[in-house]
């Protein structure tokens, strides 16, 4: 995997960083992609000390000329694209009444248009040389809508309906570039400190919190098995969608009652948080906010669930093997009982 060019959207933080982090650790080169030029130094400091190289690129995923020129950059300077991960966005929260219908619009923009835009430029890359993978960074709420965050629900539910199709377009066409998505649970990133917040106290990913190295590990593992719809990482997510796919009705009531409170964290909010709806918090001569959010404390760095997940066949094998041992025993013991 060494000299593998992969372009990251969103790498100036949270599971974008962490995602070029892990790639840069096979000795990838990376270019980075985000509007905040503070954070984008720190993200490129950390791929080339992880031992990969980093080509770090201003750009506003919501601006297809910019996401196009940045992929042509990506390919004079680093080579053909093998992988683009597709991590960047951005949202608000609060109730959907309180969100003006232009930070709706710009929300909407980045966190969908921007998935689009980035696929186009490295479908129109990728199709010609017949190779290549896409890795949609997704979530729960790709399926599963909940109060507060309505911009961000609504482009992820989006998002999954275009890569629904797109995979159908590929399998038609018997394309040897794939794309794939993989569903986060909450994770421990930036964004809570920097989304713009309308809401009475410090905003929250639900409990249980992620690491974002467990995301990237996800995106990493994608990205060398595109080939698979999707992934679920987290027992949260698989929790979550399967009690919406057989439940919905009644995990509407549940989170009518607790979506709120569980969103947030006991602290007032500060009015002076920076919000990065329209502007990067982490801009020139700012704040590098790095990898990892402010729950560190509350947060897991292993999902058991996620290695299942990639090594389904072991798991299946397994389980096909305790299956047989426990229906020899009961069978030897109904002999003797007869």
């Amino acid at each position: 995997m060494t000299e593998q060019v992969v372009v990251v959207t969103g790498a100036s933080g949270g599971i974008g960083r962490a995602s070029a982090i892990a790639f840069a650790r096979r000795g990838a080169k990376v270019a980075l992609l985000a509007r905040g030029e503070e954070g984008l130094d720190g993200a490129a400091r950390d791929v080339e000390a992880a031992g990969g190289t980093a080509l770090a690129i201003p750009v506003d995923v919501a601006e297809y000329e910019q996401v196009e020129a940045a992929a042509q950059r990506v390919e004079d300077e680093l080579g053909p694209i093998d992988v683009w991960a597709n991590v960047a966005f951005t949202s608000v929260f609060a109730p959907f009444t309180q969100i003006e219908p232009k930070e709706f619009k710009r929300a909407t923009e980045v966190t969908y248009l921007g998935y689009v835009y980035g696929t186009r430029a490295a479908l129109d890359r990728m199709k010609p040389r017949d190779r290549g993978a896409i890795v949609q960074v997704g979530s729960a709420l790709a399926y599963r809508g909940i109060p507060l965050q309505s911009a961000y629900c609504g482009a992820k539910h989006a998002i999954q309906g275009f890569h629904d199709s797109l995979r159908c377009e590929l399998l038609h066409d018997k394309s040897n570039v794939h794309v794939t998505m993989v569903q986060m649970p909450a994770v421990n990133t930036p964004q809570f400190s920097w989304v713009l917040s309308k809401l009475p106290k410090h905003p929250q990913p639900v409990p249980p919190i992620f690491q974002p190295e467990v995301a990237a590990d996800a995106v990493v593992f994608a990205a060398d098995h595109p080939q698979r719809r999707e992934y679920w990482v987290g027992t949260p997510t698989v929790a979550t969608l399967i009690a919406n796919k057989f439940a919905a009705g009644l995990l509407d009531r549940y989170l009518a009652r607790t979506g709120y409170k569980s969103q947030q964290t006991d602290s007032v909010s500060d009015p002076d948080q920076s919000a990065n709806l329209w502007h990067p918090a982490d801009q020139k001569d700012g704040h590098d906010y790095g990898t990892h959010g402010v729950f560190d404390d509350r947060s897991t760095s292993r999902s058991y669930q996620l290695w299942a997940s990639q090594h389904r066949g072991l798991v299946t094998t397994a389980l096909a093997t305790c299956t047989a041992a426990a229906t020899a025993v009961l069978t030897a013991r109904h002999s003797r009982n007869r």
